[in-house]
C-alpha cells in the first residue's frame, strides 16, 4: 500500500516565510545601523567644505551639500575654508560609543585627575565613574601601587601608567587639619594636634618632630614618611618675642623664656646664639639637642636688635 507524500500544513508555509522575512529585515537593519555609524566614525574628524563669497562686501557662507556652492550674480568667490558642524545629540552618543579611543598617557594624580582625562588615559566612561566614584566617598591613593590595586586598572594598564603617575606629597608645614586627615592612621583628634603642634613650634624643622606629638609613635611614623615633606618654616622670633610667648614654645618653657630675655638684653646682637643659650645652660638637657638642630638649621632665629624690656 502506497504511503501519502506528507502535505505541509498551509499554516506552517506561512510561518516560515515570515520568519525568513523577519531574519532578512533585522539582517537589513543592523547592516544599515552599521553602515550610519561607519559614516558618523569616518566623518568624525573630518569637517565640512564653506565656500566664502563676497557680495557688495558682505561675507556669504555656503557650507557644501547645504547650500549653494557656485557664486551668484554679483558674487565673488574669495575663499574656501574647513570647519566642523555641530552634530546632532544622537551623532554624538554613536561617536562616544563607537569611535575607537585614543589611547594616551601624561602625567596625572590620580587623586585630582578628572573623569575626562581619565578616558583619555584610556580607562573606559563606566571606569572613570568607577575610580571617580571612589574618589567621591573619602577614598585616597596614597602611592602609586594603590592605584593598581583598584579592580578597575588592568596590570597592563597600571604597567603603562606607573612612570606617568605623580603624587606629591603632603607638606607638612602647609596642610591644614582636613589635609592631614588624608594620610595613613591619621584621623581628626591627630590631624587636629599635628597642628597644634606646628603653631607651637613656629613651623616643624624635620619631619621627626611629629613623633614629639603624645602618642605619635615611630609605627605611625614609618607609616606616612614617605608621603610628607617639609618645607623651611619662617625663621622663629628668638630675639624679639616677648616672655609669655617663648614660653609657649615646646622646647623653652616659662623658666627658660625668662632666662632668654636677660641673655639676650645683657649680649649684644652680634654675639647672640643658640650655641649661647646652650653654654649658659638656659634649656634643659633634655631638650637641647632639640633646640639647637631647630634654630641652628632651616628654623635659624632672626637677628634684630631686642626691643629694651
Amino acid at each position: 500500500m502506497d504511503q501519502k507524500k506528507a502535505v505541509p500544513k498551509k499554516s506552517f508555509v506561512l510561518g516560515a516565510i515570515a520568519l525568513l522575512f523577519l531574519i532578512t529585515g533585522y539582517e537589513t537593519a543592523l547592516f544599515v545601523h552599521r553602515a550610519a555609524v561607519e559614516r558618523i566614525v569616518s566623518l568624525k574628524e573630518k569637517p565640512d567644505t564653506v565656500y566664502v563669497y563676497i557680495r557688495g562686501g558682505e561675507e556669504i557662507h555656503s557650507a557644501s551639500g547645504l547650500g549653494m556652492t557656485e557664486g551668484g550674480p554679483g558674487m565673488t568667490k574669495r575663499d574656501t575654508v574647513r570647519a566642523r558642524a555641530k552634530r546632532s545629540e544622537v551623532a554624538e552618543k554613536v561617536l562616544s560609543q563607537y569611535s575607537p579611543r585614543r589611547v594616551e598617557s601624561f602625567r596625572f594624580n590620580p587623586n585630582t585627575v578628572s573623569v575626562e582625562d581619565l578616558q583619555r588615559l584610556g580607562f573606559s566612561e563606566k571606569q572613570a565613574a568607577s575610580i571617580d566614584n571612589y574618589r567621591q566617598k573619602g577614598g585616597v591613593f596614597h602611592r602609586k601601587e594603590d592605584f593598581s590595586r583598584s579592580y578597575v586598572v588592568a596590570d597592563s594598564v597600571y604597567q603603562r601608567l606607573a612612570p606617568y603617575i605623580s603624587i606629591p606629597k603632603l607638606d607638612i608645614n602647609k596642610a591644614d587639619s582636613a589635609a592631614f586627615t588624608t594620610l595613613p592612621g591619621i584621623g581628626k583628634y591627630f590631624a587636629g594636634k599635628m597642628v597644634e603642634y606646628r603653631t607651637r613650634l613656629g613651623g616643624y624643622t624635620y619631619p621627626e618632630q611629629l613623633m614629639e606629638i603624645y602618642r605619635f609613635d615611630r609605627e605611625k611614623y614609618d607609616g606616612l614618611k614617605d608621603l610628607i615633606t617639609c618645607s623651611a618654616p619662617k625663621p622663629y622670633p628668638l630675639w624679639t618675642l616677648p616672655e609669655q610667648d617663648l614660653a609657649k614654645h615646646p622646647y623653652i618653657g616659662w623658666a627658660a623664656a625668662r632666662a632668654i630675655v636677660l641673655y639676650r638684653n645683657n649680649t649684644p646682637p652680634e654675639q647672640r646664639s643658640a650655641e649661647g643659650i646652650i653654654k649658659a645652660g638656659i634649656i634643659p638637657e633634655e631638650y637641647a639637642g632639640r633646640f639647637l638642630r631647630c634654630f641652628n638649621t632651616s628654623c635659624r632665629p632672626d637677628t634684630d636688635p631686642a626691643p629694651q624690656e
